[in-house]
């Protein structure tokens, strides 16, 4: 490949050759050390041979001694282009525009990649930026790096490190986000922990105050787990924070009606594909003006940088749309689907009632038909911790 991309730059000329001693040609080239490559026998005196632009004149001038008969069929490579064009004034023009738009357009932000980022969302970072008055078209040599951190780093309180590094037109945004240290304990508040809802006690783990239950009691949502007030050995009492962790299993029973009759896709569907480009921010349309998409109506966005041979990414997007519009008719569901879907809501509702790390360990679902609807129920074993805190008046402290 290197090869073939050599010869094209230096150029190349195809000859034949015809001589009652074609060995001698060859041999000759050898001598004068002249290239040749892509020799292709026609007859056992007439063959064809390549060799560059430098080569062919010595070739010429050395077939006088064998009495060859040399004759040019092709010239292949770019000088010979260049030669070709180089009275195209208009596209020399128009080529060296071109290069000038590309230097220039490269000067400025057409991408963002932000990586270091866990918590914080990218949007909320790049909104910063803009805030700033770094965005995309924004010159690349226009801002000041260390002012720019300052500023960002006020506006978000999670990053404590933040570093933009522009090659090309793409902008690389590095951050590090601030660990935050553990919440410092107020002693002069006063606590209970208590159940959030009901369950049986698995585990106490009061890490200060005085346990109200132990493992394999029955509790009640609202009962009073771990106690911020304690006896204490001089016969008073004595107030505490009241913080801990109670773990239990609890129970849960949901349910949800699932209609049996949905309206469905009909038909193969009309398809349509728009086309537009971006440049920047801006949105040139390649159509007409559209209409908003109704509820049967299924769209796709494909977007595709434009990016040259060498990697250099272009302020230019091709955007593709393509929307499907569908004719809808009512259709009776079967109960096994209608089942399946108010299954997963359920256990959708379940994991948004559980607390921080609440585990589901057994399920039970159970179906029954109710006119044009069908009541899908939920029963679950789950295993989590039930405690939380809850803030009283401390009396008689002193």
């Amino acid at each position: 490949m290197y090869a073939k991309i050599w010869n094209y730059l230096r150029g190349s000329v195809r000859f034949q050759c015809e001589s009652i001693a074609p060995e001698r040609v060859l041999n000759l080239c050898a001598v004068h050390e002249i290239p040749f490559w892509d020799v292709q026998w026609q007859t056992a005196e007439r063959f064809t041979l390549r060799t560059t632009r430098e080569g062919a004149r010595l070739l010429e001038a050395a077939a006088v001694e064998t009495d060859a008969a040399l004759q040019r069929l092709d010239e292949w490579g770019a000088p010979l282009t260049l030669r070709r064009m180089r009275r195209r004034y208009v596209l020399w023009a128009a080529l060296a525009a071109a290069l000038v738009l590309l230097w220039y357009g490269n000067t400025f932000i057409w991408e963002f990649r932000v990586t270091g980022n866990d918590t914080v969302p990218t949007e909320k970072i790049l909104r910063a930026l803009e805030n700033n008055g770094v965005t995309i078209g924004t010159r690349a040599l226009s801002f000041d790096q260390e002012e720019l951190r300052n500023h960002v780093l006020l506006e978000l309180e999670d990053i404590s490190w933040l570093s933009v590094n522009v090659k090309g037109c793409t902008a690389h945004v590095q951050v590090v986000e601030r660990k935050r240290p553990p919440e410092i304990v107020d002693r002069e508040k006063r606590a209970n922990v208590v159940a959030a809802r009901a369950g049986l006690v698995t585990k106490v783990e009061a890490l200060d105050g005085q346990a109200m239950v132990m493992a394999g009691s029955t509790v009640t949502e609202g009962q009073l787990l771990i106690s911020g007030v304690a006896e204490s050995k001089s016969g008073g009492v004595r107030f505490m924070q009241g913080r801990g962790r109670v773990y239990a299993r609890t129970w849960y029973e949901l349910s949800v009606r699932v209609p049996l009759a949905a309206e469905e896709k009909a038909g193969e569907g009309k398809t349509a594909t728009r086309v537009a480009l971006d440049v920047g921010k801006r949105r040139i349309k390649i159509y007409g003006k559209g209409s908003m998409l109704g509820a049967s109506c299924d769209k796709i966005t494909t977007n595709h940088p434009l990016t040259l041979p060498f990697g250099l990414r272009l302020p230019v997007t091709l955007v593709v749309e393509t929307t499907t519009s569908w004719d809808t008719q009512t259709a009776e569901r079967s109960a096994v689907r209608a089942q399946a879907e108010g299954e997963a809501q359920l256990l959708a509702q379940l994991d948004d009632m559980l607390t921080e790390g609440g585990q589901v360990t057994s399920t039970h679902f159970s179906a029954a038909r109710q006119g044009d609807t069908l009541l899908v129920t939920l029963s679950a074993e789950c295993a989590e911790q039930i405690g939380v805190s809850v803030a009283v008046e401390a009396e008689g402290s002193n």
